[in-house]
């Protein structure tokens, strides 16, 4: 039978309680419940005034407000507002009754340019949230990932002017110049002079340039940087360099222009995250590098870095076709002839050159240089011991499952956020702002996660929040008794896993 003017229960009144007008599994009472919530007054005490004006808005609401934002992906704090007006769970999440007027839009913004600004706050909730997750014994940090993602800007692609920019040291200059002019001693060359900026020459590496070059400067948000990938992605945009672990829980985070270097900006997340336990981490291409390589190693951790095609013209011999002899530091050519040392250069690379008469003659001429002298060059970085150690890392039986792994922790987690938590671009100006939306849309992220595995049972701190099968241990067993080469596997550590899957009181029969 047709029903007719179902909308007359619109006009009833009825009394009823917040509480119940909330699912038992909804996420954000399930959020609500996995933290403590008033370690946000500790952190912005200083920010208030303990006695004299208005009563202020709950700094609890007022950080909640943008974690419904990103942790929904809303696309600006205006939309949020709307949403909660009409959204029974997001008024409970913040603590108000139906009747009660949500705040206006600005309210966040204004507290924020009064408050906030150029403070950690952020960062601090970010950490906050991460401790709670170590609590529980969450997070593995011997295995770290590292990547960067892009950010699109709130600028406009046609509105720019170019200026003159100073780069930024790197940060291994310094300690680069003093091994430099230990090495052209040590060769019987003479210390470099102070570097020319009128007279320098480019660099053979791309690592070090002029101090000044010309960039592309948006007028709309002056500190984003002009991001270039491929042949039609062209638009300014913030890099967010970021580490998590093989479970997916995110370690750190730093913010840069988008036209800075993977491994320019490597150095500023790593000073995070250097001291939580790291054995080895993965990274992508864009960070093998002989300075990397040196600051990992150096550290004791292993460097896991994929293999780089050589960049040679085709029909020319491959760098690792020239052969270099540690013991007369010489190179030796594929018509076996010495290369001889020359000098070092200001990129720390040693210069092996070959004799002018000998290669005029030879028949492999043509595959070996186009040079108008016919004398071959062939460069090699005083630290390149360290990047041979790394390819040797990555020949390691193991090195490339463990590699394999980018797909399913540090890529997904640049998926889900650009997916689900409106990740894609900011709709806010300048890096600290960027800063804000970073820390906020990581903390929801690991909080989420953490929510999740906490609603699954009553768990105390300190215990795994994880099922085990016997069958998976002991599959675990086999690979890690057969094929790991990592030299933590000791005996002890079989015993543990072999007791982990035959007493652990909540393992599943499979």
């Amino acid at each position: 039978m047709m029903t007719q003017n179902a909308d007359k229960k619109r006009e009833q009144i009825q009394m009823f309680c917040m509480d119940d007008m909330v699912p038992r599994d909804h996420l954000l009472r399930i959020i609500d419940k996995a933290i403590d919530w008033d370690f946000i007054y500790d952190l912005v005490v200083d920010k208030y005034s303990p006695d004299s004006g208005r009563p202020s808005m709950d700094p609890v609401m007022l950080i909640k407000l943008p974690f419904i934002q990103y942790l929904y992906g809303i696309r600006s704090m205006r939309q949020t507002v709307k949403e909660i007006e009409v959204n029974v769970a997001y008024r409970w999440f913040l603590g108000l009754e139906m009747m009660d007027k949500v705040p206006h839009f600005s309210t966040f913004g204004k507290n924020y340019t009064r408050r906030f600004k150029d403070t950690d706050l952020f960062e601090q909730i970010f950490t906050h949230i991460l401790q709670e997750c170590y609590k529980f014994k969450l997070i593995d940090p011997r295995e770290v990932f590292v990547d960067a993602t892009h950010v699109k800007a709130r600028a406009n692609n046609k509105k720019m002017q170019r200026r003159i920019a100073h780069e930024e040291a790197l940060f291994f200059e310094d300690i680069l110049k003093k091994e430099i002019n230990e090495d052209r001693e040590a060769h019987g060359k003479r210390p470099l002079k102070e570097k020319d900026d009128d007279n320098a020459a480019p660099p053979s590496s791309g690592s070090e340039g002029k101090k000044e070059k010309t960039v592309k400067e948006s007028t709309s948000d002056p500190e984003s940087g002009w991001f270039r990938k491929g042949e039609h992605k062209n638009v300014f945009a913030y890099a967010v360099q970021t580490a998590c672990d093989k479970n997916g829980w995110i370690l750190g985070y730093s913010i840069h222009p988008g036209n800075h270097h993977d491994s320019r900006s490597f150095k500023t997340l790593y000073d995070k995250i250097k001291d939580i336990g790291i054995e080895s981490l993965i990274a992508d291409a864009g960070y093998k590098t002989p300075a990397i390589a040196k600051l990992l190693l150096d550290d004791g951790i292993a460097p896991i870095l994929p293999y780089k095609r050589p960049m040679t013209k085709k029909g020319f011999f491959r760098k690792y076709e020239y052969v270099y002899d540690e013991y007369y530091d010489c190179y030796i050519c594929p018509n076996h002839q010495v290369l001889t040392y020359s000098t070092t250069n200001r990129n720390g690379y040693r210069e092996y050159k070959s004799s002018r008469a000998v290669c005029a003659v030879c028949p492999y001429l043509s595959q070996c240089t186009q040079s108008k002298d016919h004398v071959k060059l062939v460069t090699r970085h005083i630290w390149e011991t360290y990047m041979e150690t790394c390819e040797d890392i990555r020949q390691t039986l193991g090195m490339k499952e463990v590699y394999s792994h980018r797909k399913e922790t540090i890529e997904r987690i640049f998926g889900t956020a650009k997916e689900n938590h409106g990740f894609r671009y900011t709709q806010m100006f300048g890096k600290a702002r960027m800063e804000m939306k970073v820390g906020l849309t990581f903390a929801c992220m690991n909080l989420k996660k953490l929510a999740k595995l906490k609603a699954k049972g009553g768990h105390k701190k300190g215990e795994k929040l994880q099922k085990f099968s016997v069958l998976g241990e002991i599959h675990l067993l086999k690979e890690k008794w057969l094929w790991d080469a990592y030299p933590r596997t000791t005996l002890s550590t079989v015993c543990k896993l072999l007791k982990k899957a035959l007493i652990c009181s909540s393992f599943s029969y499979v």
